[in-house]
């Protein structure tokens, strides 16, 4: 403290009053107190909270006919205010210094503080906002860039980039202003960072730009559903802290940067509906914290690569892409499983073993042979699309002794042939049903008709039986 105020009676200031000491900029407090030019009666506050020990009521007194004073800058009150006391008769008792002798000294121990905050600012009150900043000005920078990253025409006046206004801080605003940042407030002195940027599918047209790796402690970043295009900045790779990537829905082209396979802490990834191309990267399998993965809706080619080694992952969709080759294994963990409309051809029989899968879409593919009994009898599947491939006959099972969940078969535009599969009617909670535009044959079974009343809401098309 005795560096702060520079004067031989600073302890007695730090003794009485810690919360001076508290604050990082303990002489821009002592300003706001003892020298705010915007509040004419700080001058009696410093007087009776700061200099307890030496000052009687009536030098008070003598404190207060100085209010004016207050108005002028720092210079102007310690030359003003010494000749003033000096013209006093007043005295301190002879225990005590005399009050001119004393003020003199304060004065002069804070005249370099004064001289430095009025450059600042006129207004003291202002000082700790301009001092210390609650914001990283390096991730402010980068909130700068990403927003002029983009059309000011693609940005509404109800979106959320048009709240960004960065006459506030982005880590302390209120109401309406930075819609779609968190920040991560420290307990200690050191400045918040930005931890998510969330921004509403608002139409935002512009790119990424690459400064945004320097948000280190980014942990989310959504910014889908816009018309954000370019490639994917390699930078992304330094957002070592991400669990949630999502770049869905806008007009990324380029491959799938391979630098996105060191993001290790990512949960959910979704690159769907870009015009990305390229293969997958071989290496997302090191990906183990993935939960979700979708890069659905491209224009990827090459095989689906080993993704057993995201043992973590439940949500997977492929779908519309130009991937082909035969099946891989799968994560055994998967509930949905959507690989429609691309190339892939062979049997589905990898997908047998994953036991806790939901939803299961092989859709507009070249699979073909039979349909295993193990495939129609996993025992959580509710929703199965094997529509537009080459399948040619299902095996046979037992669906009244397995209790199946399957709500929902779609197998229209197959090659199924002979006799419509009787079994189907002992699924106790199928709904939905679609066998048009196959080569069935023979009489329609009874049952169909018994489940055509209630439970049996659609029964596509089948074909015309004689």
């Amino acid at each position: 403290m005795a560096s702060c105020f520079r004067c031989e009676q600073s302890w007695h200031f730090a003794r009485e009053y810690p919360k001076v000491s508290q604050v990082g900029m303990a002489g821009a407090m002592l300003l706001d107190s003892a020298c705010d030019l915007a509040n004419s009666k700080a001058l009696i506050y410093a007087t009776q909270c700061y200099l307890p020990s030496f000052m009687t009521d009536k030098d008070a007194m003598h404190l207060a006919c100085s209010q004016q004073l207050f108005h002028t800058s720092c210079w102007g009150f310690k030359a003003d205010y010494k000749k003033h006391l000096r013209n006093q008769s007043y005295q301190q008792s002879s225990n005590k210094p005399a009050v001119p002798e004393l003020m003199a000294r304060f004065l002069h121990s804070i005249f370099p503080l004064c001289f430095q905050c009025i450059i600042v600012t006129s207004v003291l009150g202002f000082i700790p906002k301009f001092i210390h900043s609650l914001t990283l000005q390096s991730d402010i920078q980068v909130l700068r860039t990403l927003k002029h990253s983009f059309d000011p025409n693609s940005i509404s006046s109800t979106s959320y980039l048009n709240t960004w206004d960065f006459m506030a801080d982005p880590c302390d605003c209120a109401g309406e202003q930075f819609l779609g940042i968190l920040c991560r407030i420290p307990l200690d002195d050191s400045p918040s960072r930005i931890i998510s940027i969330d921004l509403d599918g608002a139409g935002y047209d512009g790119f990424l730009t690459p400064s945004i790796g320097n948000l280190t402690e980014l942990t989310i970043l959504n910014l889908s559903k816009n018309k954000i295009h370019r490639t994917i900045p390699e930078t992304i790779s330094k957002l070592r802290k991400l669990t949630r990537l999502s770049l869905a829905a806008n007009s990324l082209v380029g491959t799938i940067p391979n630098e996105i396979t060191l993001l290790k802490n990512l949960e959910h990834l979704d690159l769907s509906g870009n015009r990305l191309s390229g293969s997958i990267p071989t290496n997302i399998s090191g990906l183990r914290s993935l939960t979700y993965l979708s890069l659905s809706g491209n224009t990827l080619t090459g095989t689906i690569p080993d993704l057993t080694g995201l043992w973590q992952l439940n949500y997977l969709d492929l779908g519309s892409n130009q991937l082909y080759g035969n099946l891989p294994y799968f994560p055994v963990r998967l509930t949905t499983l959507s690989i429609n409309y691309n190339i892939l051809t062979g049997h589905i029989s990898p997908i047998k073993k994953l036991k806790d899968l939901i939803r299961l879409d092989v859709s507009g593919n070249r699979l073909s042979g039979v349909i295993s009994r193990d495939i129609l009898s996993l025992p959580r599947l509710v929703y199965l699309n094997v529509s537009n491939n080459h399948f040619t006959a299902t095996e046979l099972v037992n669906f009244s002794a397995l209790g199946t969940e399957l709500q929902v078969l779609d197998a229209q535009n197959n090659q199924f042939h002979g006799y419509l599969p009787a079994n189907l009617v002992k699924i106790q909670n199928l709904s939905t049903i679609n066998l048009a535009h196959n080569q069935f044959y023979g009489p329609i079974p009874r049952g169909y008709g018994a489940k055509l009343e209630r439970p049996w809401r659609i029964l596509q098309r089948c074909q015309k039986l004689p």
